[in-house]
């Protein structure tokens, strides 16, 4: 039966059944010491608790009365019926079949050892107390000690128990004088031994602890006694033997096993030594001094123990009878004994003659002495005839190091790859090895732990760095990398750059405090930074069998080392991937010694290579390299080419180069024919292609890769742009937008592999900051050229990308590139931008000129290339199912076609197995998470692999444990910056009906409920961040169609499936789960109250976004969420309302739309102080619900019209604060202050929006004017300028009223109602009037705005108006000046700068617009400015740097490509206000769609029509290191460039057109003056 003690504890944590503080229950005792079919329900409970499983189910388990043998019974459908989940039930069964496991082990070692001689069971067996009291037992401190350290113990620290196997060490040599041979605590000795050939020793065990706390003469007497006896029987039998004090004999304490390890603690060694001066008392006097030449002296072996701080040692004795010492001779003595009376040592009074017999020295009993002294003789010879065979010379076989090395090192394979990282660990590097170890420059390295303080200056890192670019760091440095508040996902990739120098015990040579220490003294300071270093790379970093930890012992070995050695052996579990080198035995051998507390010699010989020189182990390794080590190359501006060293390539380690050389060092020879179709078929499976691809093409050696339509495409395309086709930017790009699985990042590589001869050509690294890339970028184009100048054109892919960041990293190149002050025709770089689409014909169509669309449809052509390809891979044997997404792309991807495909490949995969729900999963996330995947790491530990595996069981093939089915549906990918491995599924189709197909009955929403508790998933460490991006873009990323996807959606694609499929509830129910299981995101509660409020569940969209808030309460984006829960509540309630409503009903109607309003008032001032980010919703949400709340009151019969249709008693209500109407005087008593508020605050977010409106380009299409009537929230997106227009109008038509201008006496009340017939007619804020410019009635359109000038007062220069009322007067003037510049309500331009005047003589803040009025009004104007005034050129510059600084206010952090400055006005050929030209007027000069107006306003090509020349004028300039300047009346102004990298460098003399807008003056079309005289001339 099995007697659990261990191996119920195996990676338990400590404290198994805990009753109280801290001290185990009887029953927690009572289960480690029964057998498991002898436990009863609290047994059962008590070893649940050990195991990790939730309370609540051990509870559960314990109320069902499972006993042991019913423990031992359980199966699944019992625990799932009990309402036990799937992670529960895996841990708890694993543990379980653990249990079983050792039992039957247990009683297989029982069984065998009870057939054991009886002699053999009093050995192995621990005496009774009783008879123990009369041996030499351990003290009872001891035995406390021992017993409190065995609870709770690991697998490596035992409790020592009746049937358990502890791990053998092996005995110290014979005669060995080795300082550095070390015993570890707790190990076992092999059992005592008899005598075997008389040159093996014989060994006895004595624990001697009672004895080695004895005074000095007790111990003396007692140490001599045990020597002198075994020394007389080894002696009289001519054996070797060696007696070991410190080891556990047969009758020791029962917690101790038969020759274990325990020491003792020695206080002096020299009595130890002095003892055997009882020789020359115990022998007779003729052998005394052959006694002495037997008995070696004591040799003192130190205990080592990873728990223990006390030094203990095991005291050995070596006896060593040689045949010409004891020739002829017997030896009797007599033995010392200690007289505890007298406390003096006597002998025996008779002398005995000791012998061995069996594993004892026994006295020869007196009938036998006869015969013991005649076999003497025998004895001698048998002596004589063992030591000349042992003198004979054993040639030791030599082994095969040279396979030994290659498997440890390369995991088993026969040669090296790039799969495998390396951590160094090593020491001192004596000059003479440093020629030696070639074999580390062309190691695949991702850190270093270097002991050798001198290494930067003489050592391994002196010559390293020659070839290698490195971050070296000290310990707690290295330790603390990953709080340098990098994102999550960039936390450990500067790790991953270049590889990490550690210098784990100080630099002699830095300046720093960083000082070389002694042993302790590191121990002390800076073991516990190494242990964190290495816990953060085995749990965060590396996941596991991704890297092996190569000791290089170069010179004697410190603890240290070994420490280094016993964190990473813990944190591996094992040496399974850990490898030693040394040359020197002798080293080795101390190594050994001190790192056996970890595992055993014998572990370590397995994984270690020992005696090999040096110079051997680098010649084997560098023949075993893929590739060899020649120069790589670039192509030079002459033609030729340049060698870029691989030291140099580091630096750049944001970029993935591509030489001209590419894949040339790879040994072709050593490619199998296997390997190289491998490498083939995983292309056509569905992986990234890579260069090796082409390569193997280029060289014949597997078949060509098609070249789409599209790649001619783009390469004509990138053809054009070196030719200079167009406007000739620094920075041009070249778009291809592709399908998934289409193929476009092949066409794209395809077009670098091609253009890698005559360009130098690079992939970027997008987990790099845009500046890091702009930096290494320059320094390539740079690198080893003579002229910066003439430098070749750098093509860089930029793949999967973000607008933001690609926007940013254009900027970053334009600027970088605009200081150099260079000019070429041709581009410095070209940005090569790949990314997914699912509608990239669209975004093709919107910019043809530089965009590239792939899609699944073949041409003609390319059909037949395709079936011509696929039919070869056939004749190679290739499987269709091995090369699926080939296979689908031959077929368009069809619908119909992929779903029997699928069906096919699905139809008898086993829907319950572990692998095919990992299937489902990954679909899942496939299907709705673009370029989504699944780390190997998560994939292993949810089938239980990997954590999970016992470490006897080598390392796996992943593949090995999925089925055939799911084998062909999986692609492994490699992340290019980590090399960490993840899988995702062929195609994103393919996903879509392995979930169609797979769901059975079961709904998506439950298989994504499924997903939330698969805890293996969740918990895993590598790959966490991004697993867990996926589950939330999963529920909350939206679909947009300026990202390239084929709609925009309210919510995820998923939430929207399981909606529109199942119901609203299920997918709140989801997005329940999703909330509490990552860590109550509040952007999922924000998502929970959007759903709730879209189906109309507003008392839960109130409290989900009030959790919101409450966990983030200044998101502006979660305010405006919380408005619009109020914003629709308010909309439903009213559109609901009957005649029956209630005054009360009506007072919450109108309570819910002020908290609407308050709300989205928030929201806005959050959007302020957030500067990453303009979220302007907050002002449209109030203008909405305002505008609905007035609509709403009008409705009210408190507030009937009047006979003129006129809403006069909600005007009055609302303008004035002394009237409210009886009716609702107490009803709405909380309402009146804030109602009257309410046109205030509408006219605020009115005014806000103009002036934003005013800024940047927001009108998206404006050729959806009429479609998009229909829908409110479109036009808000697509035509904001219309949205507003309509908006004011409604505002303004509920704050008219004739009949209380007429009654009033207030002057207020009379400009107040002026102000809203402005409104109602189309004015009142500078978008609303620029808009006029837009109406395809110019006639109407002035015809209105000679209406609204006819309510401003005849002499506004006498009546003084408004700022705001100035400005859109002003403004009405020059937009119907555009519009019928022969008008009569027209003013001239100089009477217009007179009202302008208080802009730039007052001293109160003015907006944007009225500073952007004065650029129009006071720019020189050749009719009214004949004589220069610097008055003027006062006012122009003050204005210009009040608009910067209020532009860069409004803009914030936020990228310029998401706000792009909108240029209104140009400057034109007339005088006074004919010489303002509106942007308008311009575009209906250009012909086309409005997509191929864009187009031709983005390329310049605009300026090219000559109707837009003739009315535009042309103005002179001058560049100053790439800054703009043109002189106004008499001083220069500066002037912003449309495009920076259009401004020349130098000094020149240039011409362009000149632009107003909000941020200043705007230059298009500069181009240099090349004869200013004849430019004059022509009036330019």
């Amino acid at each position: 039966m099995l007697t659990v003690n261990l191996n119920t504890v195996i990676s338990s944590p400590p404290g198994f059944c805990l009753v109280t503080a801290g001290f185990p229950s009887s029953k927690a005792m009572d289960y480690r010491t029964l057998p498991v079919n002898k436990w009863d329900e609290n047994h059962v409970q008590c070893w649940l608790e050990s195991t990790g499983i939730k309370k609540e189910y051990i509870e559960k388990l314990h109320a069902e009365e499972v006993t042991g043998p019913a423990l031992m019974e359980l199966d699944d459908s019992f625990l799932k019926g009990i309402g036990m989940k799937g992670g529960q039930i895996h841990m708890l069964m694993r543990k379980r079949n653990e249990l079983l496991q050792l039992q039957e082990k247990a009683q297989q070692g029982k069984n065998s050892s009870s057939k054991a001689p009886d002699r053999t069971k009093a050995r192995t067996e621990p005496v009774s107390s009783t008879d123990a009291a009369t041996q030499d037992t351990p003290s009872r401190d001891h035995r406390a000690a021992a017993s409190s350290k065995k609870q709770g113990r690991r697998s490596s620290q035992l409790k020592h128990g009746d049937d358990e196997a502890l791990e053998l060490s092996n005995c110290r040599p014979f005669k060995s004088q080795d300082t550095c041979f070390k015993y570890v605590k707790d190990r076992v000795l092999a059992p005592e031994s008899g005598v075997n050939d008389l040159i093996a020793p014989c060994h006895e065990y004595k624990s001697f602890a009672t004895a080695a706390e004895l005074n000095k003469n007790q111990l003396k007497s007692k140490f001599a006694c045990e020597v002198i006896r075994f020394a007389s029987a080894c002696m009289n039998i001519r054996t070797n033997g060696t007696i070991h004090f410190g080891i556990m004999d047969s009758v020791e304490d029962k917690g101790y096993k038969h020759g274990q390890i325990v020491g003792i603690k020695v206080k002096e060694r020299e009595c130890y030594v002095d003892a055997l001066d009882h020789i020359e008392k115990c022998f007779q006097e003729n052998k005394q001094e052959i006694a002495r030449k037997c008995i070696h002296p004591p040799v003192f072996v130190e205990v080592i123990s990873k728990d223990s701080q006390d030094q203990r040692f095991v005291v050995e004795v070596d006896i060593e009878p040689t045949s010409s010492l004891v020739k002829n001779s017997f030896f009797e003595v007599c033995l010392p004994k200690y007289n505890e009376e007298s406390q003096k040592v006597t002998l025996t009074k008779e002398k005995a003659i000791y012998q061995r017999l069996g594993a004892k020295s026994e006295p020869v009993k007196p009938n036998n002495l006869a015969t013991f002294i005649q076999g003497i003789q025998d004895r001698d010879a048998q002596r004589e005839r063992a030591e000349l065979s042992s003198t004979e010379v054993h040639t030791e076989a030599s082994q095969n190091l040279g396979r030994k090395l290659a498997i440890l090192l390369n995991d088993g394979k026969s040669y090296m790859d790039d799969s495998l990282r390396y951590i160094l660990v090593t020491n001192r590097c004596e000059k003479d090895n440093l020629t030696c170890i070639n074999f580390l420059m062309r190691l695949n390295i991702f850190c270093v732990f270097d002991f050798d303080e001198h290494s930067n200056v003489s050592g391994l890192y002196s010559k390293y760095k020659e070839h290698h670019a490195t971050r070296s760091y000290f310990l707690q440095d290295f330790s603390n990398e990953s709080k340098t508040g990098n994102p999550p996902s960039q936390k450990h990739l500067c790790l991953f750059d270049q590889p990490s120098w550690v210098f784990c015990n100080g630099r002699s040579d830095f300046l720093g405090d960083e000082k070389p220490c002694d042993e302790n003294t590191w121990i002390r300071t800076k073991k516990k930074y190494l242990k964190k270093a290495i816990t953060r790379i085995c749990d965060e970093i590396l996941p596991k069998r991704s890297f092996i930890v190569l000791f290089l012992l170069l010179s004697p070995v410190q603890k240290p080392l070994v420490d280094t050695f016993q964190e990473f052996y813990t944190e591996m579990n094992g040496t399974e991937y850990i490898v030693c080198i040394a040359e020197s035995k002798e080293i080795y051998g101390k190594w050994a010694n001190l790192a056996q507390a970890s595992c055993s010699i014998e572990t370590l010989e397995q994984c270690s290579i020992v005696g090999m020189k040096l110079s051997h182990v680098d010649a084997t390794i560098r023949a075993m390299l893929p590739s060899t080590a020649q120069p790589r190359h670039l192509p030079v501006s002459t033609r030729g080419l340049c060698t870029l060293p691989l030291l140099e390539e580091e630096k750049l380690f944001s970029l993935e180069i591509l030489c001209v050389d590419q894949c040339d060092d790879i040994k072709l020879d050593l490619l199998t024919e296997k390997e190289i179709q491998e490498i083939e078929q995983n292309f056509y499976k569905g992986r990234k292609i890579i260069w090796e691809n082409f390569w193997l093409a280029e060289k014949r050696r597997c078949g060509e890769i098609i070249e789409r339509e599209a790649c001619k495409d783009a390469s004509k395309l990138l053809d054009d742009i070196l030719r200079g086709s167009g406007l000739n930017y620094s920075v041009a790009k070249l778009k291809v937008f592709h399908h998934p699985g289409s193929g476009g990042s092949t066409i794209a590589r395809q077009v670098l592999w091609k253009r890698r001869k005559d360009l130098r050509c690079a992939v970027i690294k997008t987990s790099y900051s845009p500046a890091t890339v702009c930096e290494h970028a320059l320094a390539f184009r740079d690198y080893d050229e003579k002229e910066i100048s003439h430098c070749l054109p750098v093509l860089l892919l930029i793949e999967d990308y973000d607008e933001d960041y690609l926007e940013e990293l254009r900027n970053e190149l334009m600027d970088a590139v605009a200081t150099r002050k260079i000019n070429s025709p041709r581009p410095y770089f070209i940005l090569m931008c790949c990314r997914r689409s699912n509608d990239p014909e669209r975004l093709c169509k919107a910019s043809p000129l530089d965009t590239v669309a792939v899609t699944h449809k073949l041409t003609d052509s390319e059909k037949s290339l395709f079936r011509t390809k696929l039919e070869k891979l056939k004749q190679k044997d290739v499987k269709p199912e091995f090369i699926l997404t080939f296979v689908l792309m031959c077929e368009e991807f069809n619908e119909t076609y992929v779903r029997d495909f699928v069906g096919h490949i699905l139809l008898d995969i086993d829907r319950s197995s572990r692998d095919t729900c990992l299937m489902r999963y990954v679909a899942l996330l496939n299907f709705y998470v673009p370029n989504s995947y699944i780390s190997l790491s998560h994939c292993e530990a949810f089938l239980g692999l990997g954590a999970y595996a016992e470490r006897k069981l080598r390392a796996y093939d992943f593949k090995s444990h999925l089925s055939e089915q799911v084998r062909m549906i999986f692609i492994e990918l490699r992340e290019s910056t980590t090399y960490i491995s993840s899988v995702r599924i062929i195609h994103c189709l393919v996903a879509k009906e392995i979930l169609y197909q797979l769901s059975g009955n079961e709904p998506q929403s439950q298989l994504a409920m499924t997903l939330l508790q698969e805890k293996p998933l969740f918990e895993n460490r590598f790959g966490r961040e991004e697993f867990i991006k996926f589950i939330r873009d999963l529920f909350i990323r939206r679909d947009k169609r300026s990202r390239g996807d084929a709609t925009d959606t309210l919510f995820s694609p998923f939430i929207e499936h399981v909606c529109k499929a199942e119901d609203c509830e299920k997918a709140i129910a989801v997005l329940k789960a999703a909330y509490e299981l990552l860590g109550k995101d509040p952007f999922f509660a924000q998502q929970l109250a959007r759903l709730h409020y879209k189906n109309e569940k507003f008392e839960d969209a109130e409290h989900w976004a009030g959790v919101a808030k409450a966990r983030m309460p200044n998101d502006s984006y979660i305010l405006d969420t919380e408005g619009q829960v109020y914003r629709k509540w308010f909309s439903f309630t009213v559109d609901k309302m009957t005649q029956e409503d209630s005054p009360q009903s009506i007072t919450q109607k109108i309570e819910i739309a002020l908290k609407a309003m308050k709300c989205f008032r928030a929201a806005q001032q959050a959007a302020k102080a957030e500067y990453d980010s303009m979220n302007n919703a907050g002002y449209f949400g109030e203008v909405e619900v305002g505008c609905r709340l007035l609509r709403f009151l009008s409705t009210l019969d408190v507030f009937h019209r009047n006979p003129q249709g006129e809403y006069s008693e909600l005007v009055k209500y609302l303008i004035t604060d002394y009237y409210i109407p009886k009716d609702i005087e107490r009803t709405w008593t909380n309402l009146h202050s804030r109602l009257k508020g309410l046109r205030q605050n509408l006219y605020n977010a009115l005014e806000w929006i103009s002036e934003d409106l005013s800024y940047f380009q927001t009108d998206k299409n404006q050729e959806k004017d009429e479609e998009d009537e229909r829908d409110e929230k479109e036009e808000q997106i697509y035509n904001p300028r219309k949205w507003l227009k309509r908006q004011s109008e409604v505002y303004a038509k509920f704050f008219i009223s004739t009949s209380l201008m007429g009654d009033s006496n207030s002057a207020l009340d009379t400009q107040l109602m002026r102000r809203m017939n402005i409104y109602k007619s189309g004015g009142g804020n500078v978008t609303n009037i620029l808009s006029f410019l837009t109406d395809k009635k110019e006639a109407r359109s002035a015809e209105k705005l000679e209406n609204i000038l006819s309510f401003y007062t005849e002499n506004p220069l006498r009546d003084r108006l408004e700022d705001n009322d100035l400005i859109n007067y002003i403004l009405c003037h020059i937009t119907l000046s555009c519009l019928a510049p022969g008008s009569a309500k027209l003013v001239s331009v100089q009477a217009l700068r007179e009202l302008s005047a208080r802009f730039f003589k007052a001293k109160g803040p003015f907006p944007a617009s009225a500073h952007f009025l004065l650029t129009l009004l006071y720019w020189p104007d050749e009719a009214l400015d004949k004589e220069p005034n610097p008055d003027k050129d006062k006012i122009l510059n003050s204005a210009l740097q009040t608009m910067k600084r209020l532009y860069d206010i409004k803009m914030k952090d936020v990228p310029t490509r998401k706000k792009r400055i909108y240029t209104p006005f140009f400057l034109g050929k007339g005088y006074g206000l004919a010489k303002i030209v509106h942007k308008n007027k311009i575009d209906k000069l250009i012909s086309g769609s409005l997509d191929e107006k864009r187009m031709k306003w983005l390329h310049g090509t605009v300026w090219n029509i000559a109707k837009i020349r003739d009315i535009l004028k042309r103005v002179s300039g001058w560049t100053k290191d790439r800054d703009l300047f043109i002189r106004g009346h008499m001083k220069e102004l500066p002037i912003l460039p449309l495009h920076r990298d259009s401004v020349p460098p130098g000094n020149e003399n240039v011409t362009f057109y000149l632009g107003f807008s909000f941020k200043g003056l705007v230059a298009f079309n500069i181009q240099v003056e090349n004869n200013a005289a004849i430019s004059r001339t022509q009036g330019i």
